[in-house]
């Protein structure tokens, strides 16, 4: 599914299912819109279940959702030679993440296979960004990465009652550039 030019959406009860091997399988992809909520939803696929790019981005709220069996749960991710822009007010709430590889992640240098042109910081600001009573398990250690530009650190994020198990022992989050606010329950240990 994808939404282009969209304001004052609200998505609800979806269910897509692709197989864990398949790539490139976006189950919502979300572009250049405000104001979406995605709500009582269950989505398994292989790559990424929602898809959100094009900034400027703002009002996101994704809530009451099952991600499993996918290679990235909850996930932020711009290039690092992305144009200046900001990704604001984004509430994930009450996610179950079920087996997967990346539960969490923040990631301001993603560059699959040396795409980049540039290996500068990248330009989007993150700001203002929720994740409250996400629980689940890990297929990977690094349950939570938070990857954030050196020039434009990420401002405002906050963990409440993260709790994810990783299935091969005790888990890790990683933080750079930004200071997460945590409250409630946190697992793993927050940065």
């Amino acid at each position: 599914m994808s939404t282009l030019y969209v304001k004052n959406m609200t998505l609800t009860k979806l269910h897509m299912i692709a197989p864990a091997d398949s790539r490139n399988t976006d189950g919502i992809h979300i572009s250049r819109s405000s104001c979406i909520t995605v709500t009582d939803s269950s989505i398994a696929t292989g790559d990424d279940c929602k898809y959100i790019t094009e900034t400027p981005l703002k009002s996101i709220t994704i809530q009451n959702c099952t991600i499993a069996d996918s290679d990235n749960g909850i996930r932020i991710k711009s290039w690092p030679d992305m144009f200046a822009t900001s990704l604001t007010d984004v509430h994930f709430e009450d996610i179950i993440l079920e087996n997967v590889d990346n539960p969490i992640i923040i990631d301001q240098m993603y560059c699959p296979d040396g795409a980049c042109k540039s290996k500068g910081p990248s330009k989007v600001q993150i700001s203002d960004v929720f994740f409250k009573n996400v629980k689940g398990t890990s297929k990977c250690k690094e349950i939570i990465q938070l990857i954030c530009s050196s020039s434009h650190p990420c401002q405002n994020v906050q963990m409440c009652d993260v709790d994810i198990t990783y299935e091969g022992g005790v888990g890790q989050a990683v933080c750079e550039n930004v200071k997460p606010v945590i409250s409630g329950v946190m697992n793993p240990k927050g940065c």
